[in-house]
C-alpha cells in the first residue's frame, strides 16, 4: 500500500511518485548500489538524516521510500504548520509505541529550517536516545539554519538538481503510468517538447511535472502534446530564484567572485539574474561597494567613488532603470585593477588590538588643545610634518609596544604601485 494518499484530486507530481528505490531517478551519488544510504536503507539501520538541496529533488520521496522499506512506523510535520504542541503528541506515541511493540518511529519533518531553535531543542533527547529516527528536508543549509547538537546527531544527505535526462525520465514515465499518471489516456507528445519541459524546470521534477499537467489540461479532446502547446505553457514560466534561499547565496557569492576575478561578462551575467529573481536593489548596490573598497581598494581609488555614486544613483531612479548605473559599476569594479592591501592591512591591525596589549598614544601625540595639557607632556616634541620639506618628517606615530610595525603593505598594481613608490621613499628616509 502506499504512502501517499491518492485519490482523482491529487497532483500529478505526488500521484507518480515512486515507491521504492528501483523507480526513484536520478541521484545516484547518494542512493545508488552500494552507496551509503542505499545500504542503510537495505539493512533498516537507517539514522537521523537531513536531506538538503533545491525543491523538486527527491527529499519527500525518499524519506516515505525509507518509511515503507524498513520496519518503522512513519510520522509526518510540516515545520510550517506544526508547533511544539504536536512535536510532544508524536513524540510520546513513539514512546509508548516503542515500550509496547518494539517499532521503531520514523519522524519526517519537511522544511525542517522553519522550526526556531526553542522547536529544534525539543527534538535533541529523543533523537540522542533513539526514541526517533529523524529526516529532516530542507532546502537552506543545514549548517545556517539547523542548531549545531542535533546537527551533530544527524548526516547529511545532499541532493543535487536533477539533469534533464532524469527530468526527460520521470515525464515519459509520467505519460505512460497507466496507474497514477496518463497511461490509459494513451497521451504522446513531442521529443521537443519533452525535452523543453525538461531544459526549462531547472533540475525541479515537480515544476516539470506540474507543467506537464498543465499542457494535458489545455488538450481538450486531443492525445498529442506538441512543442507549440508547451511553448504556450512555458510562455508564462521564469527562472527560480529564491531570495530567502541558498540559490541566493550561491549567486551573489558567485557575483563578487567574478567582480573579484576582473570578468565583467559573468559579473552581469549575476547582475541579471538578481534583478530578474527580484532582489532588494540595496542589498546589491551595497556588495559592489564592499568589492570596490575590499577587493579593488588602493590600486584603484575610483572605484569606490563609482560604485557609490552608482548605488545613489539606482536607489534614486529605482528598478528598471536602476540597471544602467548598476551595470556601469559593476563592470568598473571588475576591470579595475585589484588590490586587498587596504583590507589585509586593517584586519592585521585589529587582530594586534584584540590580541595583545597595544600600550598608550605617545605622549607627543596625546591631545594638547586643553588648558594646561603640556604640564602632562602632551603634544611636547611634536613635529608639525607641513614644517618640513615635502610636507613630512619622520617621528613615531605608532605606540612604544607596536614600534616597526606594518600593516599596509601596497602592491605594484595601479594607482597603488605609485603609492608603493612614495612610501617606500618616506619609510627609507632617516630619523
Amino acid at each position: 500500500m502506499s504512502l501517499f494518499s491518492i485519490n482523482i484530486k491529487t497532483p500529478l507530481a505526488d500521484r507518480v511518485r515512486p515507491h521504492n528505490l528501483v523507480g526513484f531517478v536520478g541521484q545516484a551519488a547518494v542512493i545508488g548500489e552500494g552507496r551509503y544510504l542505499e545500504r542503510m536503507i537495505k539493512e533498516d539501520k537507517v539514522p537521523s538524516l537531513i536531506f538538503y538541496g533545491p525543491p523538486g529533488t527527491g527529499k519527500t520521496t525518499l524519506a516515505h521510500i525509507i518509511a515503507g522499506m524498513t520496519e518503522s512506523n512513519f510520522e509526518e510535520v510540516n515545520a510550517v504548520s506544526s508547533g511544539v504542541a504536536d512535536l510532544r503528541k508524536v513524540i510520546n506515541a513513539a514512546k509508548e509505541r516503542q515500550l509496547a511493540t518494539g517499532i521503531k518511529t520514523i519522524l519526517f519533518i519537511d522544511e525542517i529550517h522553519r522550526f526556531n531553535k526553542a522547536q529544534q531543542d525539543v527534538l535533541l533527547p529523543f533523537v540522542e536516545n533513539g526514541t526517533v529516527t529523524l529526516i529532516g528536508a530542507t532546502t537552506e543549509n543545514p549548517f545556517f539554519e539547523v542548531n549545531s547538537p542535533l546537527l551533530s546527531r544527524m548526516k547529511i544527505i545532499r541532493l543535487e538538481s536533477l539533469q534533464a535526462g532524469d527530468i526527460e525520465a520521470i515525464l515519459r514515465r509520467a505519460l505512460a503510468d497507466g496507474e497514477y499518471g496518463y497511461g490509459k489516456e494513451e497521451l504522446t507528445a513531442d521529443d521537443e517538447g519533452i525535452t523543453m519541459l525538461a531544459e526549462v524546470s531547472g533540475g525541479d521534477a515537480r515544476i516539470a511535472l506540474n507543467m506537464l499537467e498543465q499542457a494535458v489540461t489545455m488538450l481538450g479532446d486531443a492525445k498529442h502534446i506538441t512543442k507549440e502547446l508547451v511553448r504556450e505553457v512555458l510562455s508564462e514560466a521564469g527562472r527560480r530564484y529564491d531570495k530567502k534561499g541558498d540559490q541566493h547565496y550561491d549567486v551573489i557569492s558567485a557575483f563578487i567572485k567574478s567582480m573579484r576575478g576582473s570578468d565583467p561578462d559573468a559579473a552581469l551575467h549575476y547582475l541579471a539574474r538578481m534583478i530578474e529573481g527580484g532582489e532588494d536593489l540595496k542589498f546589491i548596490a551595497r556588495r559592489i561597494v564592499i568589492c570596490a573598497a575590499e577587493d579593488v581598494g588602493l590600486a584603484d581609488p575610483h572605484a569606490l567613488a563609482v560604485a557609490m555614486a552608482a548605488a545613489q544613483a539606482a536607489q534614486f531612479v529605482g528598478f528598471p532603470e536602476a540597471r544602467i548605473p548598476l551595470a556601469e559599476a559593476v563592470c568598473y569594479v571588475a576591470a579595475a585593477p585589484k588590490s586587498n592591501r587596504a583590507y589585509l592591512g586593517i584586519n592585521a591591525a585589529m587582530q594586534d588590538v584584540r590580541s595583545q596589549n597595544c600600550g598608550r598614544v605617545p605622549t607627543h601625540l596625546r591631545d594638547a588643545s586643553y588648558k594646561s595639557a603640556k604640564l602632562f607632556g602632551h603634544g611636547v616634541g611634536y613635529k608639525y610634518p607641513h614644517d618640513f620639506t615635502g610636507g613630512h618628517v619622520q617621528q613615531q606615530y605608532l605606540p612604544d609596544e607596536l614600534k616597526g610595525r606594518t600593516y599596509y603593505q601596497p602592491s605594484e598594481y595601479g594607482v597603488e604601485g605609485q603609492i608603493k613608490q612614495h612610501l617606500d621613499g618616506l619609510r627609507k628616509k632617516p630619523e
